[in-house]
């Protein structure tokens, strides 16, 4: 009698901790959707790429990143718009606390399980490139392996990085032409 009403319990419980993963497993997902949703519809603004936009879509990215913060896309993506703004914008007021939350950014996606590691090298060798470009005499030859190493980092853990293979084509277009190569 005592086994048949353990047994009795055992199924009831069995069913509610399936039910309640269940339930989670929907909501993690709903949320994730709702997440991408945002994502895009920030993303979408820059059709148009101006400043002004950039600088929309940054704040509305950090916002879904503080919403999110356990996810990698918006932190992402906020860190590869910023980074998009500076290079645009080097000499911008707005650069300097852009980048230092870029820095802070990509310090948080490295520690992050779910974090591609090519697109973190890639986010940083664009970092360091933006550096470069802010001021190429000094930070030319300070940052230049930096750059190099993390792209072909990237494109060591994923060959297929197109947005690392991009940047790292520019790059050096950009050093042959300083340097009349």
């Amino acid at each position: 009698m005592t086994f048949q009403i353990f047994k009795e319990r055992m199924s009831r419980i069995t069913v509610l901790v399936c039910v309640a993963l269940f339930g989670a497993v929907v909501n993690a997902s709903a949320q994730e959707n709702q997440m991408q949703s945002l994502i895009n519809q920030s993303l979408e603004k820059l059709q148009q790429p101006s400043p002004e936009t950039l600088l929309t879509c940054v704040a509305e990215l950090k916002r879904i990143e503080v919403m999110y913060s356990d996810s990698v896309q918006p932190k992402y993506q906020a860190a590869l718009q910023s980074l998009n703004y500076a290079v645009m914008n080097p000499q911008a007021e707005q650069t300097e606390p852009l980048l230092a939350d870029v820095e802070r950014l990509i310090d948080d996606m490295a520690g992050m399980k779910q974090a591609d590691e090519s697109d973190v090298c890639t986010l940083r060798g664009f970092l360091f490139m933006v550096r470069i470009v802010q001021n190429p005499v000094q930070n030319g030859q300070r940052y230049y392996l930096d750059v190099l190493q993390n792209y072909e980092r990237a494109l060591a853990v994923n060959s297929q990085n197109e947005l690392a293979r991009r940047l790292k084509e520019r790059f050096m277009d950009g050093m042959r032409a300083a340097t009349g190569n």
